[in-house]
């Protein structure tokens, strides 16, 4: 590949045995792109096998995917022609391996889709077409292959055109052409066939040409995935340096930069990579490091963009189109894991909106459950906000995958943010209220009885700062003056999720959930109750909030704070003797009337 060259990304897709394999070798073959003496290797190969020679072979590196006759993982093939370097991507057509299509498909601005003209169109003809058009991939062609099966007949090939064309218009997918071709024999490959003089079009080469290529990653607004955060302690370096890959756009040293959806801002103060020249300007496609002139908390999948360039959406509700492939179908109420850039959240189905059978086009819109195949348009709820782009403005970050027990069930795009209006849990919690049976005993009578109001007592900070040594001795001493406290940990929590979702693999959200509902009976029946979380943000403290309406909570952070917009009820510093802590918080409690006295 040459630098500086323009470069285009393609699918490539198709039943199995359709001959997807066989274009790409042949295009390999005759743009000249193989490794010099490959193709003569692969012939001799099969001369010596006693096996009739097929271009397949050069892309089927795998001997098992050999053994089988079938492509069963991704290939990355690379060649040019003229105009611009190509990254072609072989994607499964075999049924069991859809899945994998899902991440093929995610990087590609255009496809080619291939079909047996002997054969003839196939459900997974029809599956391919209806999710490379839901990824948004937008060029697509139709190669008709092994004309050569069927007399090269302009008949044959007419009829498969008019009837994919009327499959393609159903689902508002409008082909850029059709090409016939016989892939092992090279005929409209990369020159005109002799035997199919009535086809007039571009040959395959030439099609790919005339694709026009997207808006350069470089040149659209900066989009970068916070992967990781490293923090290096050795001689003294105290750099924290913010890892990913730049998804799109361009940033360098001396930019504002804004995490979302922290709504923190800071200044590129350098740009870090591994054994390279020192660097001011990282781009899309590169894997890299930042320094920042301000230390900021940022959690990984954070995406950090440019404040002065148009801005991704926020949110945890979001419309979207999804191919689901899972072996289970997805459900109402069922926790899932969304993977989008880097960002992973724990993700429910909150609505249908309608689905779509892609082998047979029979649509629904009273489903109450996406089934293996279908693809649905549908609502999303995430357990807290993302960063995303709708697929309109940026595939780079607006397309995902939905995994369930480890394995990717679906994928899809973003089409439109909702997140206005009543969420999931803001449903729950009303359900919750409404049928909250209580007893005779008023909050008020509690509070004589104790001597103390009930309270949500929540200590935050980073991981070492002491908050739970401070929060436990709050406990003891409030208990020592005759009153009701009650500490627990997280960890007994997350113990309890290990028993109850088992595989389950992002609980952070569930476990904040269940905190909350502990919180609400326990402060209904009257307790101080105490409890500590690493690296609480914003959208914690609101959710916690949420959860224990219509009692109060109070917020104690000790060390740095994680908040962006959200002022701790008390800030402690880090470090220092436990007891002035205890007593700081004391004092607070005094203040705000929850406690009468307390004595050390």
């Amino acid at each position: 590949m040459n630098n500086g060259r323009a470069q285009m990304n393609i699918v490539i897709v198709g039943h199995v045995d359709h001959g997807k394999s066989t274009v790409i070798g042949r295009l390999l073959a005759d743009t000249g792109s193989l490794p010099q003496g490959k193709l003569e290797a692969v012939r001799e190969s099969c001369r010596r096998n006693s096996k009739p020679f097929e271009y397949a072979f050069l892309l089927d590196a795998l001997k098992d995917e050999q053994a089988q006759g079938i492509t069963i993982d991704m290939a990355r093939c690379f060649f040019n022609t003229a105009a611009r370097d190509y990254i072609i991507i072989d994607a499964p057509g075999h049924i069991e391996f859809l899945k994998n299509m899902i991440t093929g498909a995610s990087r590609a601005e255009s496809a080619l889709l291939v079909i047996d003209a002997d054969e003839g169109i196939k459900e997974n003809s029809k599956r391919h077409g209806q999710m490379v058009a839901m990824l948004g991939v937008k060029q697509v062609t139709v190669l008709a292959n092994k004309m050569d099966l069927v007399g090269f007949s302009e008949a044959v090939f007419e009829k498969l055109k008019a009837d994919y064309t009327a499959f393609l218009e159903a689902i508002n997918v409008t082909p850029v052409s059709f090409i016939p071709i016989s892939a092992r024999e090279g005929d409209n490959i990369a020159s005109h066939s002799e035997r199919m003089e009535w086809y007039k079009g571009a040959t395959v080469l030439e099609q790919l040409d005339q694709f026009v290529s997207e808006k350069e990653l470089q040149e659209k607004p900066f989009r970068f995935p916070v992967q990781d955060i490293y923090k290096f302690t050795r001689s003294n370096d105290d750099r924290r340096i913010v890892a990913g890959t730049v998804a799109a756009g361009r940033v360098q040293v001396g930019d504002e930069v804004l995490f979302l959806p922290s709504n923190k801002k800071s200044v590129i103060q350098s740009v870090e990579s591994f054994n390279t020249d020192l660097k001011h300007v990282a781009s899309a496609g590169e894997s890299t490091g930042f320094t920042l002139a301000t230390q900021i908390y940022v959690r990984p999948g954070e995406l950090m963009v440019k404040p002065g360039e148009s801005r991704p959406e926020v949110g945890s509700r979001f419309r979207v189109n999804i191919f689901w492939v899972g072996r289970a179908p997805m459900i109402h109420n069922k926790s899932y894991k969304l993977k989008i850039g880097s960002a992973r959240a724990t993700v429910k189905l909150a609505e249908i909106c309608s689905t779509l059978d892609a082998s047979d086009l029979t649509s629904s819109k009273s489903k109450q459950q996406i089934d293996c195949r279908d693809v649905a348009e549908c609502i999303l709820e995430t357990s807290r906000p993302i960063a995303f782009d709708t697929t309109a403005v940026s595939e780079a970050t607006g397309r995902f995958v939905i995994v369930d027990n480890f394995e990717i069930a679906g994928g899809g795009v973003v089409v439109e943010n909702l997140s206005v209006g009543e969420t999931l849990l803001q449903q729950h919690i009303r359900d919750r209220e409404s049928n909250w049976e209580a007893g005779l005993v008023r909050a008020e009578q509690r509070a004589v009885a104790n001597r103390h109001r009930a309270k949500f007592i929540v200590f935050t900070g980073a991981r070492g700062s002491g908050k739970r040594v401070v929060a436990k001795a709050l406990e003891q001493g409030l208990f020592a003056n005759g009153m009701n406290a009650y500490y627990l940990g997280v960890a007994t929590i997350d113990r309890g999720l290990d028993a109850d979702l088992g595989s389950h693999s992002d609980s952070a959200g569930e476990r904040l959930r269940r905190m909350g509902e502990l919180a609400r009976i326990l402060t209904d029946a009257g307790l101080i109750f105490i409890t500590t979380i690493d690296d609480a943000d914003d959208y914690d403290i609101e959710t916690l909030k949420l959860l224990n309406e219509p009692n109060d909570i109070l917020v104690i952070n000790r060390g740095e704070s994680s908040f962006s917009r959200y002022q701790p009820d008390l800030q402690l510093a880090d470090g220092g003797a436990v007891a002035d802590a205890v007593s700081l918080v004391a004092d607070l409690l005094k203040a705000r009337e929850i406690i009468i006295d307390y004595q050390i």
